[in-house]
């Protein structure tokens, strides 16, 4: 059996604009919760910024990601609850083709990601437990698609805002994201400051 809910559109374009410079590890000076202990970037550099759509699996069959996959707008983050299965992979070369087709901005998967090399190739934004080259299957048994999930030890729900780089992954509720980012901006801009007083700037 099969849930799908409607896409929850959470994050706004001013949230969107308040966070394309704000790093993780800004955030982590903010607040302890909402980070993906344990979500690992399949690549770095690497960047992701979007609204979360929520998938969970039941281990072996990803049937689901196919029926989020219809719902995704461009801008999305899938976010994918694989159950507690840490062997199998469920994203791998051409479910990463399918998403740039329809401009989702980067896949956070609890379990294992495949195909490193040509994901990697193509630059998209994958975050996952490890690799793996076990997949899982195409069964239609059953699976959720925005509903409440956890994932790395966070409960993420529909349209909630991700935030990623080199650095991990926070997770942050929208209604609470424009008061956290305000302050990690201030604080990146402080920092800037002190680097030129050093005379040093981050490289780009």
């Amino acid at each position: 059996m099969f849930r799908i809910q409607p896409r929850v559109q959470g994050v706004t374009p001013e949230l969107l604009e308040l966070y394309k410079d704000i790093s993780p590890s800004t955030i982590g000076h903010m607040t302890d919760f909402g980070f993906l202990h344990g979500a690992q970037p399949l690549f770095r550099p690497i960047r992701l910024l979007g609204n979360a759509v929520t998938v969970r699996t039941p281990h072996i069959d990803s049937s689901a990601i196919t029926k989020a996959m219809e719902l995704v707008q461009p801008g999305d983050v899938l976010v994918i609850d694989m159950s507690g299965d840490e062997q199998r992979a469920c994203w791998g070369e051409f479910r990463t083709y399918a998403a740039i087709a329809k401009k989702v901005a980067g896949v956070i998967v609890s379990g294992c990601a495949a195909d490193v090399r040509a994901i990697t190739g193509l630059g998209f934004p994958v975050y996952s437990k490890g690799i793996s080259a076990l997949t899982t299957r195409t069964l239609k048994l059953e699976g959720e698609v925005n509903t409440p999930i956890s994932v790395f030890g966070v409960s993420i729900q529909p349209g909630d805002l991700i935030v990623g780089d080199d650095d991990g992954v926070f997770v942050i509720n929208p209604s609470e994201a424009t008061e956290i980012g305000l302050k990690a901006l201030e604080k990146q801009q402080k920092e800037e400051q002190r680097r030129k007083e050093y005379g040093y700037v981050l490289p780009i």
